[in-house]
């Protein structure tokens, strides 16, 4: 990530990072009962739900959600690292409105593609796009990220992930995110 994408670490994100483990390891006994093969995953899943309490995985697909998942789990469990989602997948009318919006806003659709993409193009619709946060997470992403085929595809959104298995390792080490030609923070 380049230096100007840096955002401030506030204070309190590192005393929820530290509640949300204790909460883990607390449940970690639970999940080992109802889920014995995948107990480190469904503890996080539950104390990242409450941490982050507006997260929706619903709509990803199959793929996305269960790279999304195992890679949220290793950088809770292994770096203490929290990875909650903003938006995943979109329905195609909420797609739609956003483009619109920012077509008015802008003045034009060539304009609103920049930051908005409409609904046939955008990744969030077709339910491989992860919106994720805090900052400190979105960077462990890029870094580990093309493990689970989770890549960072824009260079002016620190954010977004996308699901591309496709990809490889090999074609995305040591390369930058692409610059953003058509998209931003709502493609």
């Amino acid at each position: 990530m380049k230096e100007s994408h840096i955002i401030p670490h506030r204070p309190r994100d590192r005393l929820f990072a530290v509640l949300a483990v204790v909460l883990a390891v607390l449940l970690l006994p639970v999940a080992f009962v109802r889920h014995p093969g995948r107990a480190r995953e469904w503890a996080c899943h539950w104390a990242l739900g409450i941490r982050f309490p507006a997260e929706n995985l619903t709509g990803l697909t199959y793929g996305a959600r269960a790279a999304f998942t195992a890679a949220r789990a290793e950088a809770f469990w292994r770096h203490g690292q929290l990875i909650g989602l903003t938006s995943g997948y979109r329905d195609p009318l909420v797609q739609q409105r956003l483009f619109d919006e920012e077509v008015s806003r802008v003045g034009s659709p060539a304009a609103a593609r920049m930051l908005v993409l409409p609904p046939a193009e955008s990744r969030h619709v077709k339910g491989t796009a992860l919106d994720v946060r805090p900052y400190e997470g979105a960077r462990w992403l890029e870094e580990h990220g093309a493990r689970y085929g989770l890549h960072l595809i824009y260079d002016n959104e620190w954010w977004h992930f996308e699901y591309r298995p496709d990809v490889g390792l090999q074609a995305t080490e040591g390369i930058d995110a692409l610059p953003n030609p058509q998209a931003a923070s709502t493609c």
